[in-house]
């Protein structure tokens, strides 16, 4: 008899790879959604509409019916946990990589702060109310989890996915450049020389994360894993790789990021850098990329040209941004007649290298100028 499998939000950006990759692996396999999106799947797969959210009507939705897994994409984590419990033997969950975390000065980080790189194993989850109750839900959530995995209800795993990347996002960030291109824009704001680094993951890479730990049982249970494209880039890079693959040549406009606010929604949580480590499910589940940097972001970039959000509809704004062009042009005005009237009389910074390199014996460090002896 074929094993069962329930897939929570079976219609999203990753639904269907994980549906197939179930398939494709023996499962039957059923999903749970809300209805709003269906999406083309093999017609054995039974699909059942209920809001995965709240208690009361994931329960209604499930019914009697009890699962050998359970891949959670959506809904809320803890209601999952709650509901699922002594109804599945195994629980392959999907959360955040930094909506948890403990904010930037919590002391347990140490004196420097929170590292620009959270390590897995020395990583401290929010419990401040006070800087933000969503950071503060998460990290119950992701207790409440594993405590449940502790006492027996199932057996556990999390993936903690980065902002994630590819076809169909509600929120398809590379549109805001994509977006600006089409419309013969040439001239893009960008804040503090577009240097911002931040994770990111594809969504085949994600798909694949997932059935890596349903196949690896004993290695994943317990666990919790950040999955992220092993390469990170620029937003520099990204934006001139978006403009390449649509064949402009644009100019950067570098401003502050206090300033440069026609790119906060592409920047998203500020200024500075966004990263996790993906060590630890490379080292205990296998995980490798399986599509190069260029292809995916390539892949993303072609589907929305093929398939463009509508202007002011809902995939803009959930980005937040306006399109506001003549803000732009205005404040790209009022940014060059600032510089242009601004002098430094200082004089510039000269790097010189702190070793000796003697051009005679005993010769002492210099500058660069003049030998001294020692």
């Amino acid at each position: 008899m074929a094993l069962s499998a329930l897939v929570i939000g079976g219609t999203g950006p990753t639904g269907p790879g994980v549906v197939r990759g179930l398939l494709d692996r023996g499962f039957d396999v059923t999903i749970l959604h809300g209805g709003q999106h269906e999406v083309e799947l093999p017609g054995e797969v039974r699909h059942l509409h209920t809001d995965p959210h709240w208690p009361e009507t994931l329960g209604a939705g499930l019914g009697r019916a009890e699962f050998d897994l359970v891949v959670a994409q959506y809904g809320r984590l803890a209601v999952t946990a709650q509901v699922l419990a002594g109804r599945t033997d195994r629980v392959v969950a999907v959360g955040g990589a930094h909506g948890s975390l403990a904010h930037a000065a919590d002391p347990r980080w140490g004196t420097l702060g929170r590292p620009a790189m959270p390590a897995e194993d020395a990583e401290y989850l929010e419990q401040d109310p006070a800087q933000g109750t969503l950071a503060v839900k998460m990290a119950a959530a992701e207790k409440a989890l594993f405590d449940a995995h502790a006492a027996g209800a199932f057996a556990a795993t999390l993936l903690a996915y980065p902002v994630v990347y590819g076809p169909r996002q509600v929120a398809p960030h590379e549109w805001c450049i994509v977006r600006r291109i089409l419309d013969g824009r040439r001239r893009i704001v960008v804040a503090d020389g577009a240097f911002r680094m931040e994770s990111r993951l594809y969504t085949e890479h994600a798909v694949h994360a997932v059935l890596l730990a349903v196949d690896h049982r004993e290695a994943a249970s317990g666990r919790k894993f950040v999955v992220a494209d092993d390469d990170v880039f620029t937003m520099r890079q990204r934006i001139e790789f978006v403009a390449a693959r649509l064949g402009a040549e644009v100019e950067l406009v570098d401003m502050p990021y206090q300033l440069a606010t026609p790119c906060h929604p592409y920047w998203r949580h500020g200024p500075d850098h966004r990263l996790r480590g993906n060590a630890r499910v490379r080292a205990e589940l296998g995980y490798a990329d399986t599509v190069r940097p260029a292809d995916a972001l390539g892949a993303t970039v072609d589907w929305l040209v093929e398939n463009p959000p509508a202007p002011g509809g809902p995939e803009e704004k959930r980005l937040g941004d306006r399109f506001d062009y003549a803000h732009e042009d205005d404040l790209m005005v009022r940014w060059a007649a600032l510089r242009d009237g601004w002098a430094d009389d200082a004089d510039p910074f000269r790097p010189v290298h702190a070793y000796r390199h003697p051009r005679r014996p005993d010769e002492a460090w210099h500058s660069g100028g003049p030998a001294t002896q020692s």
